[in-house]
């Protein structure tokens, strides 16, 4: 199921322009050369997330569950963003109740690192994705 949504993602990611295919990783077209916050968000979350982070991505529409809003997390914590749960939500995915089952998101930190063997790639990669996820938190 994770990989079938992560293939869903990521093609998603050209349906809406996330960025030419020309500017990717010339070895792994999944990877792109940026290593911004934003361009990370609008190639790897956006198909499910949307380009505004609030949910409505192209892909949204065949989840279970629909993808959470990304821009209140810090209103759902008392306006503070946590920062070093979101990290290790994005690196290792949230801890899981064995009765509870799976969650449809890919867990981005063993993606990245199959990705891109760099272990310094893979932590930039998701500490600028996370300072992006608080950059467009709710005022």
């Amino acid at each position: 199921m994770k990989t079938r949504l992560f293939t869903a993602c990521v093609l998603a990611a050209g349906v809406i322009g996330a960025e030419p295919l020309s500017a990717q990783h010339a070895q792994n077209p999944l990877v792109i050369d940026s290593m911004a916050g934003p361009d990370l968000f609008q190639f790897y979350c956006a198909p499910c997330h949307g380009r505004d982070g609030r949910g409505g991505g192209p892909v949204a529409a065949v989840l279970k569950t629909p993808p959470a809003d990304l821009t209140k997390i810090a209103e759902k914590r008392a306006g503070t963003f946590p920062r070093a749960d979101i990290i290790r939500f994005v690196s290792e995915g949230p801890a899981l109740i064995p009765a509870h089952g799976t969650i449809d998101m890919p867990v981005w930190g063993p993606i990245f690192r199959s990705l891109d063997s760099s272990e310094a790639r893979t932590r930039a990669r998701i500490d600028n994705l996370v300072s992006y996820l608080e950059s467009i938190q709710a005022k």
